[in-house]
């Protein structure tokens, strides 16, 4: 028989560990204690394991040991310990006296030493326990990562009808353009590469810089052209080109650019971008201002919501995102590590 019909997540894993750790207290007590005294003494002790588990692993060693601050987390580890042990006698005591002593009890001194030196032993298990949530995590995220992959590989196969025969189409549409329509002919070749990038290029796990910024190009000058006036685009690159990046990592500020940021019955459109690399971490920066008629209308996307949680797969913790909306600037940040 299975407990789960589809394989079970981190949170499910834990309450099976949980109830295991409770039949096993349950029948340790139950020889001497018997069925009621044992479920209670279960309890108590389940509750207090599993505050110096998640105390330590939720609260203490994220807040203070890997933020360096080791002496606080020493200090505040031995009081918790401490605190927990002294609590959790009195707790063990006081139930025992008001519901299953014939003649009340005191604690001892000895008593309370094996009740902290008991929680030492499960604060070192909390170490053991945390390693085995983070492996678990991981997993799961490699497991997520690669099912969408495959299911971007599924759908990537799914739309290529015939694509070689719609880029030689193209291409003998641009040559016929080019004759009579030089311009018309250089905007249909920049579609040709958009379409091959996304047929070729995003697929890979990761392509040449160059490629994306070729592919933000050409979708830029692909988009002037539905504006009325004339949009300003101040584009900086400064990078080592044989770097390599994840696909349409950068396009999200700037297709936002265009459905967000652009007045078309403005003939003051200016749009900054900036593509930088620096040691070991690439910078990119977009800014463009606020139009009050597009702000207005301006529908709530999941495009950076999307971005934030591919950043996280890709990168775990180690980059930056940041929004800023002042000064009537709209303004995006992002800083990756390339090393």
């Amino acid at each position: 028989m299975q407990l789960f019909k589809t394989r079970p997540s981190i949170t499910q894993l834990q309450l099976l560990i949980w109830l295991a750790v409770s039949l096993l207290l349950f029948f340790s007590y139950l020889p001497m204690d018997g069925a009621g005294q044992s479920a209670v003494y279960t309890i108590v002790n389940t509750t207090f394991y599993a505050a110096i588990i998640y105390g330590n692993i939720l609260f203490l060693y994220p807040v203070f040991y890997q933020k360096e601050k080791y002496v606080w987390y020493v200090l505040l580890v031995i009081i918790f310990l401490v605190a927990t042990g002294v609590l959790r006698g009195y707790s063990t005591l006081l139930i025992y006296n008001t519901f299953f002593a014939k003649t009340p009890e005191h604690i001892s001194q000895k008593a309370i030493i094996n009740y902290v030196s008991g929680g030492v032993l499960i604060f070192i298990m909390s170490l053991i326990f945390r390693i085995a949530i983070a492996y678990f995590k991981l997993k799961q995220q490699t497991e997520e990562i690669m099912i969408q992959k495959s299911q971007a590989e599924l759908n990537l196969l799914k739309s290529q009808v015939q694509p070689h025969f719609l880029f030689n189409t193209l291409n003998n549409i641009y040559y016929e353009a080019y004759r009579e329509a030089p311009r018309t002919a250089a905007l249909i070749e920049r579609l040709s590469d958009i379409m091959r990038y996304f047929v070729d290029e995003s697929p890979k796990d990761d392509v040449a810089i160059g490629t994306e910024v070729q592919f933000i190009e050409n979708y830029i000058a692909l988009e002037k052209i539905r504006i009325r006036h004339e949009v300003v685009v101040f584009f900086e690159k400064n990078f080592n080109s044989d770097l390599r990046i994840p696909p349409m990592l950068l396009m999200t500020f700037v297709e936002n650019i265009f459905k967000h940021g652009i007045d078309k019955s403005s003939e003051q459109n200016l749009i900054g971008i900036s593509l930088v690399q620096q040691g070991d971490y690439l910078f990119f920066k977009t800014n463009n201002a606020i139009h009050a008629e597009v702000a207005s209308k301006r529908a709530a996307g999941f495009g950076i919501v999307n971005l934030t949680k591919r950043l996280t797969m890709l990168y775990g913790s180690n980059f930056d995102l940041k929004i800023d909306k002042s000064n009537n600037t709209f303004a995006a940040f992002l800083k990756i590590p390339i090393a």
